[in-house]
């Protein structure tokens, strides 16, 4: 990457989290305005942005491929979120619940992670469930299959989650 790309890079970060930011002091005034329904509204919002977002997405019925075609998707949009398969020692392929695929997902450079840090707001609120919805929305898009998106471990470098897809 050229010095003058990674400059381009760096300014189009920095609008963004300042976007971040301005949409964590929305989402506070939300959470305060309408108290805990603010995590239904903006699961909703995000669900219907993961829908139109994925409008034109590959279909597939596969869940690592429907995650990579999600990734595709993310960085086209200019989305810097960046997640990877968590294997954990005790499972090392996708389990399965009944009825369900379960997938662990480490979030590790996470813009509404980085937003809430920044305002100091608390994970764990509207602003994820955003992306809880985003992630639901994107998935029913591309695998036509309803999903949930769980914090497991929320943390300053890293979240954990598990991503639930039906059958």
């Amino acid at each position: 990457m050229s010095q003058r790309d990674e400059e381009e890079l760096q300014r189009t970060r920095e609008t963004l989290q300042e976007t971040m930011n301005f949409l964590g002091a929305v989402a506070a005034g939300l959470e305060d305005a309408v108290g805990e329904s603010a995590k239904s509204i903006t699961y909703l919002a995000g669900k219907n942005l993961g829908h139109r977002v994925c409008v034109g997405a590959r279909r597939t019925n596969d869940v690592e491929e429907a995650l990579v075609e999600l990734r595709r998707v993310l960085k086209e949009n200019g989305c810097l979120w960046t997640f990877d398969r968590f294997y954990s020692k005790a499972s090392r392929s996708t389990s399965a619940q009944e009825g369900a695929d379960e997938v662990l997902l480490v979030f590790r450079d996470c813009m509404i992670r980085q937003a809430l840090f920044s305002y100091g707001h608390p994970q764990k609120g509207s602003l994820c469930n955003m992306m809880f919805g985003f992630f639901a929305g994107a998935l029913e898009t591309i695998m036509g299959r309803t999903s949930r998106l769980e914090i497991k471990h929320a943390g300053e470098n890293a979240c954990l989650k598990c991503l639930t897809i039906d059958r």
